[in-house]
Parts: structure tokens; sequence; C-alpha cells
């Protein structure tokens, strides 16, 4: 692994995260990010008729963006390939690779990493990683349940776990579009993982319902531990459907600020999942919990779990931009490395040349 590391010091690539609603790109050479761009487009955009024109348009747009930060500047701030997690990998995004069972962590990942060629958007090469699959293989009327899926968690796990950001055996909740819950090993690979769609439900509350006009339009940097523990206490006596008309009846009889009010809508998300994860059993045995997500709900849920007496950390954004650029990287000079092996090399200096060869190929594609 020393030639590994020794290899990524000055490797220049562009790094992807494409999720469900958002697509972030990063122009990187070893641990310095010299250009970042993203845009509000992810798979989501694909969902309605199937067609992926408007994330590869996106995606063209923001890698043009940040390789246009390299213009005057030495060839080793020129990218060799394109590496990309998340839900890019999907049927929705630029190529389908199938999930890889748990338990999966690097090695797991670096094997199933996969070259692609997409011209159309840019002329480097692309390495896509799989997502990962927990669960029963077979699915039927009665296994949905036990079965879950990531792309992208499980890279960031990686990152997380290589930075020594996150002590396992613990539980990683990631609060994004999906709210997501994953059970990493003594050997931090992925065991297992929950999954619920409060992030996209939350959104569609706050944005297509009567409950608009309740909670307002912009999303607190704080929100009021009582009212979030009001809308718990009303989820667990009357159900998730009923404590959210309860917030339209909160604004009816002129009580609190859309804020308290948003509170009261999070907390009454947060006790639906919550709940949940101690009756899967996942939070069994008080595991160390590590929070990622928007600071106002994360620190929500910290604060959950603190009058449970657990404790949570949470991570800052630039704790996890940085722990999942570097299980990305790890990814890419694996495969660099894999590629010089597999035509007979085994060192550093011809993992090196590997590199240079991708750049090659990668600037008479580019016309660079």
């Amino acid at each position: 692994m020393s030639n590994v590391a020794n290899t990524g010091e000055d490797l220049c690539a562009i790094y992807v995260d494409m999720g469900t609603t958002n697509t972030r790109v990063w122009l990187m050479r070893g641990n310095e990010v010299l250009a970042r761009d993203s845009r509000p487009v992810g798979v989501r955009d694909s969902a309605p008729d199937g067609s992926t024109a408007q994330v590869r348009g996106a995606l063209k747009e923001l890698i043009a963006n940040v390789l246009s930060k390299t213009n005057g500047v030495s060839d080793s701030n020129l990218p060799v390939c394109v590496a990309a997690a998340g839900m890019i990998s999907s049927p929705l995004g630029l190529a389908e690779l199938p999930h890889l069972p748990t338990p999966a962590g690097p090695r797991e990942l670096f094997a199933g990493t996969r070259r692609f060629e997409f011209p159309d958007i840019c002329g480097l090469p692309f390495l896509l990683v799989p997502g990962v699959r927990s669960g029963p293989a077979a699915s039927g009327l009665q296994s949905p349940g036990q079965i879950d899926v990531m792309r992208g968690e499980e890279t960031l796990c990686a990152g997380l776990h290589a930075l020594g950001m996150v002590d396992p055996p613990a539980v990683v909740l990631t609060l994004g579009s999906h709210w997501k819950a994953i059970q990493l090993a003594a050997d931090g690979r992925v065991q297992a993982s929950v999954t619920s769609l409060s992030g996209e439900m939350i959104h569609a509350v706050r944005t297509r319902t009567i409950l608009a006009s309740s909670v307002g339009n912009d999303w607190p940097n704080k929100l009021a531990p009582k009212w979030l523990e009001a809308g718990m206490e009303e989820q667990r006596r009357s159900g998730l459907p009923r404590a959210l008309f309860c917030v339209r009846l909160l604004e009816i009889n002129d009580q609190g600020t859309p804020e308290d009010r948003f509170a009261y809508l999070i907390g009454a998300f947060i006790a639906t999942d919550l709940d949940a994860l101690f009756a899967r059993g996942v939070l069994a045995g008080d595991p160390r919990v590590v929070i990622s997500g928007a600071t106002a709900i994360a620190e929500t849920w910290a604060v959950a779990f603190a009058r449970l007496s657990m404790k949570a950390s949470v991570l800052t954004d630039g704790e996890t931009e940085k722990a999942f650029l570097a299980g990305l990287k790890r990814i890419v000079v694996e495969q660099i490395l894999i590629e010089a092996i597999s035509r007979g090399e085994s060192n550093k200096n011809s993992a090196v040349n590997q590199e240079s060869n991708w750049r090659t190929t990668s600037d008479r594609k580019t016309g660079s």
C-alpha cells in the first residue's frame, strides 16, 4: 500500500459526486482542490422520461468549468481521468453497475470499479464506482423491507475510515435527499444499511402541499428544541400524516413562527425514522454514531440522540467533502496500479508511467 500512497501524492484527476438532486465536481492534484463546481441537477431529472440528456449536459458543463481552471498551468495540473461515485452508476446515470453485496469495503470497491468512455461529455476516461446492496439476494413481496441499497455513501464511508474520522463498529447517518443509516463492521466495511425517503418527503411537503405557507421558504440555521420535541411526541401519538396536519393547525391557531413550525415538522420525521432504526436493531448496543448532512438537521438528530444518552458527532460540510474525496482518490490510485500490474509492472515508477499513459491518451482525445 506504500506504492498506492506515493502514487497519489501528485495525481491530478476530476472527481464527481452525482446524487438524486445535485451533482458536484472537483479538480484535484493530490489532496489539493484546484477547482470545484456544482449544479442542482441529479438523476431525479432523468426519472420522468428515462432520458439522461439533462444530467449528461450538466456534467459536461461542470467538467468543462473545472478544466478551464487549468489554462496556462503545467502538465502536472492536467487530469488523467474522471472518477465518479453515487447515482451516476445507476440506470438513471451514465452507466449501470450492479450493486456489490455486503460486507463491502475499499477492496471490494476497487474490484467492482469499471472504466468507461463518454466522449460526448469529456475526452478523459471515466472510472465509475459501484454501489452496495445488503439483505437477501432474492426479492419477493415480503422481502423489500430486508433489502437496502446505496450509491455514493460507500465511498464516503471508505474515506471516513481511511482518515480516522469514524471508529468502527459504528453507524454513519447521512441526511440528504434520502436519510440513510449505515452500519460499519469492526473492519470498517459496510455491513448493512437502512434508507428512507424522508429528505425528499420533507422537500415535497414544504413546497408542494398546503404546509408551504405554514413553514415558510427559508431553511433555518437552528431548529428550536421545544418545537422539535413536540413534533416527535405528536408523531408517536398520532402517526406521521396526522402530525404533519398538526403543522397546519398550529398555523391556523397562530402558534409559533414558520421556523418553529418547521422544527415541529422535522421532529415528526425524525421520530418516524429514529423509532424504526431502534425497531430494526440498527442502534442496538449503543454504537458510535457519525452524522453527515445539512447542519440544522444533523445537529437536531444529535440532540435527539443526546436525549437518549447516545453519543453522536456531526461532521462539517468540509469534513464530509474531504472524506468522500479521500475514498474516491483511493479507488483511482488503486485502479492505476491494477492496470500497471496487469501489464506486468509492479513498482511505483510503472504506476506513474501508467498515469502518464492515461494523460497522453486523454490529451489526444481532447486535442490539448
